[in-house]
């Protein structure tokens, strides 16, 4: 009886340990707020710690969705504000799972722009017209005197007027008042959506890690195989689409060849193994994870490929993911071409080839081989694919 006394007291300080241990862990998200002007809505999240954040933007109604990853809510927090401002109306913070908070703003803009701060730690959205400053943009709306000018000079010819003449200023007065006006949305229906926006849900997602097994791909200055890094992208990226609802075939999950034949295949039959992996799943989308390489060293950046003989969705997917790696990374765009590769030629869904960045360039190979790169690269990659199927 002692004995299972000493047991469950054990068994409880470990219990405790672990959830303090994984709250401490855990960014705190102490405030929002919000300011507006003529040019931009800026909402600011206030965190004690660099956080990871995953963007999604949602139609019918518009709204932008921010998650921010290992994170939780303080009770103090401000969690839910009507707004006034012409890019938004009601903004929600929501702890999404024990470790995402998730930010809803409902607005008419899609135009956005998110990042983060240090000194002190802080998540920025802008929401409008946030590149130009707001001294320039109010600076042409000279309207009130062009306008009032005529007014004051016609007073005195105010009898002379024909109704033609009263005719052609009334649409002027017209064009001005129609306003959109942003509908909030139900709390009920927002929480029930905070729970389902993800976009991800019953999608399923194949995704191939370039190279394997004796196919050691291209080789960094240090020695980094483009395998070894192609496949932890792969790993990282499975766990975030799988946390957003989406189902993921994988390729590979090890460090093999595809085939069944192994080393012993040919070129096709490996990327045949591949396609059939993807293809066998009806897999919603295809993506084929790789790193560039060139002679010269200096060469860097980023490339989206996709097959030209394919649909334009393709390149919407290959657009949207090379433009998220270049956002998130902070490499060089090298734009999205067509090709001929066999994997999105044959792939019978909208498929794309991403070569993430040149692991023949230093820095790039330095990036793409730590912890902090292999993360950033697999967000990167699954807010493309949030946003290709926004």
């Amino acid at each position: 009886m002692r004995f299972l006394r000493l047991f469950a007291f054990a068994f409880l300080f470990v219990n405790i340990f672990v959830n303090i241990a994984l709250a401490n862990s855990l960014a705190t998200v102490n405030n929002l707020r919000y300011s507006s002007d003529d040019n931009r809505l800026r909402v600011v999240i206030d965190v004690d710690k660099n956080v990871n954040i995953k963007k999604m933007v949602l139609s019918n109604p518009v709204r932008v969705v921010v998650d921010i990853k290992d994170a939780s809510l303080t009770k103090a927090a401000k969690k839910d504000l009507n707004i006034k401002s012409k890019f938004g109306s009601h903004i929600k913070i929501a702890q999404f799972d024990p470790k995402t908070v998730r930010v809803v703003i409902n607005t008419l803009n899609s135009n956005h722009n998110i990042f983060t701060m240090d000194n002190p730690n802080r998540v920025v959205i802008d929401i409008g017209n946030s590149k130009t400053p707001a001294v320039k943009k109010q600076e042409p709306k000279v309207e009130p005197r062009t306008e009032t000018k005529p007014k004051t000079e016609t007073k005195t010819e105010k009898k002379k007027d024909t109704p033609k003449d009263t005719q052609k200023e009334t649409p002027r007065e017209e064009k001005k008042k129609p306003k959109k006006e942003i509908t909030p949305i139900p709390d009920n229906e927002l929480d029930r959506e905070l729970a389902e926006i993800t976009g991800l849900n019953n999608k399923v997602i194949a995704i191939d890690p370039g190279h394997g097994g004796s196919d050691v791909g291209a080789v960094g200055p240090t020695g980094a195989y483009e395998k070894d890094v192609t496949l932890a992208i792969c790993r990282e990226l499975k766990n975030i689409l799988e946390e957003d609802g989406a189902t993921v075939v994988m390729t590979r999950e090890t460090d093999t060849e595809v085939s069944s034949k192994g080393a012993q295949a040919t070129a096709v039959e490996e990327l045949q193994a591949r396609v059939d992996i993807a293809n066998a799943a009806k897999a919603n989308i295809f993506l084929s994870i790789h790193m560039d390489s060139f002679t010269n060293r200096t060469a860097r950046g980023t490339t989206g490929y996709y097959f030209g003989g394919g649909s334009t969705v393709s390149r919407s997917l290959a657009d949207k993911v090379r433009a998220n790696i270049v956002d998130q990374l902070g490499t060089m765009s090298r734009g999205t071409q067509t090709c001929n590769f066999y994997v999105v030629k044959h792939t019978d869904m909208p498929a794309t080839l991403i070569e993430v960045a040149f692991i023949s360039h230093p820095d790039e190979e330095k990036l793409l081989t730590s912890k902090d790169g292999v993360r950033k690269a697999a967000l990167a990659i699954a807010d493309g694919i949030s946003d290709y199927f926004g």
